[in-house]
Order: C-alpha cells, then structure tokens, then sequence
C-alpha cells in the first residue's frame, strides 16, 4: 500500500486553506499514485478568534444518511477529492459544531472516505490539549472544543485503520485499544507545537508504533500562524512497526509518500507476539 501525508501551514482563510490542501492532495496524486492520502488536523483553520473558528465550523451529514444536511465545503472537498481520483482520503480534522455541547463548543473530528467518496470513519478528537508549553504559551482546547467518547477504526482495503489526533498520541492506552480492534495502521494527523515536537514528536511516534507493532502516520502542521505567536514542529513521518522511521517530510508545506509493508508487519509480530501476551 502508498501512502501520502500531506503537510500543510494552515492560516485563519478557509478557503485558502482548502485550496492548499487541495493543489497538495492533487499534486500528490498525479506524482505518486497513493493509495491513501492523510492531511494534518484543522487543515481547514487555525485560529485563535471564537468568531473566525464558528464561521468556518462544519455541520456533518448524519453518518447513517438519515439527514439530508447539506455538506460544509471542507467535507465536500474531501468527497470530491477521493471520487475524482479514486483515492482513500483522510480528512486530518476541523472544526465540527457540537449541537449537544451548548454554548460555543464545536469537536475536533477527522472523516474518512473511501475510492467512491462514502464516508467510513469519523472521530471526535477524545484528549484535549490544555497545557502550558516550556515557552510559556498557554493551549486550552478544552474552552470551546467538546471531548470524543467513541475508539474508531475502519477498513482499507484489507487493513483496519485506528484513528487519533495530535495529543492523543501521549496516551498509550488509546493506541492500545485500537490495537486491540485490530488496527494494523494508526492515523495521527496533527498541529505539535514547536516546543513540544522537538523533544517529543518523534519519540512518542515511534514508541506508539514499536508498543502497537502498526504503522504510525502522522501528517503534521509546519510553520506560524496567529502573527507568528504560534508555531508549529512540522516533520510529518511514518513509523513501522519495528520503530523505524521510514519517511519524514521536509521543513516545508509539501508532501512525503512511502510504501507499508503489511509482510514486514506480521514478521514483527511473529519475531515479538506481543499481542499474544497480554496479561492486563
């Protein structure tokens, strides 16, 4: 299987944004031929204004289809996207309103689509990040984001796909989880900070892929945003599931593309059963 992530420096215009991300997706298709393309989380918007995050936010289509909700931009793009070049998408994340979280909440939600341009997967980002970065710079999500209660996964052509989101990634027991239902890949679209990534993006990338025995994708958020108060790491990667990192974006909006080798991954599991030894 290929795979592309697409690296992006997302500012406040949404529609630039999703131009972005559309030339990227498109030139990664016509170069590399992907079989699944991944975009970092909020590749529609990033911002630190209430107001410009509510007018971009998206009501999502029931996913049964029992509603005839008309699609946000950002979601239309990605059906389109997928149906027109017959590729899997992965949505990174944006911002979706959260009709039951009262007041200004919205969810951090990634959706998938397959070749045809159904949606197979959607996931409200479960662990907020509310930290106090080394720079002193202060993240709250959690004032205006609602926190996801569901584990997802979904089927790619033969291989069960884990979803999570930028912080979730510090957070074994997730990835356990999805292990556990059986992912082979797991998804980590993302916005690290600078301050955060340097130390940590990598090492915990790599530990989650060598504790899970998956593939570890991370499409990632490069650059400044917001005056260029915030910064973000960058450095989109894929980890195998022996901890290597086997593609890693350069520092720069762009894209990086690389094969998985699903033999690779059943060798590792046989080499290290720890699946078969669980005991807790």
């Amino acid at each position: 299987m290929k795979i592309s992530l697409i690296q992006m420096n997302t500012q406040e215009n949404k529609s630039a944004n999703l131009a972005q991300a559309e030339q990227l997706i498109d030139r990664a298709v016509a170069e590399d031929r992907p079989d699944l393309v991944l975009l970092p989380e909020m590749f529609t918007m990033l911002s630190e204004n209430l107001e410009a995050k509510r007018a971009v936010a998206e009501t999502l289509p029931a996913p049964d289809g029992t509603t005839n909700a008309v699609p946000g931009e950002a979601y239309a793009l990605l059906q389109n996207l997928a149906a027109r070049h017959r590729v899997h998408v992965h949505g990174g994340s944006l911002l979706e309103r959260a009709k039951n979280e009262g007041g200004d909440k919205f969810f951090n939600t990634s959706v998938a689509f397959d070749r045809d341009g159904r949606e197979v997967a959607r996931y409200r980002k479960i662990h907020l990040f509310d930290v106090v970065t080394p720079d002193g710079k202060v993240y709250a999500e959690s004032a205006n984001v609602g926190r996801g209660s569901e584990i997802v996964t979904y089927q790619l052509e033969g291989h069960t796909v884990g979803c999570s989101i930028c912080y979730d990634v510090r957070f074994p027991e997730l990835y356990q989880a999805l292990a556990k239902q059986g992912a082979e890949i797991i998804v980590v679209p993302s916005a690290f900070t600078l301050q955060t990534g340097k130390d940590h993006w990598e090492p915990l990338l790599r530990a989650r892929a060598i504790e899970t025995e998956t593939y570890v994708l991370a499409a990632a958020q490069c650059g400044s945003y917001a005056n260029g108060n915030r910064t973000h790491y960058g450095h989109s990667l894929v980890a195998d599931p022996w901890g290597h990192v086997i593609a890693r974006a350069q520092d720069k909006v762009g894209f990086v593309t690389t094969r998985l080798d699903f033999t690779l991954l059943r060798d590792v599991r046989q080499r290290i059963p720890v699946h078969e030894h669980k005991v807790l």
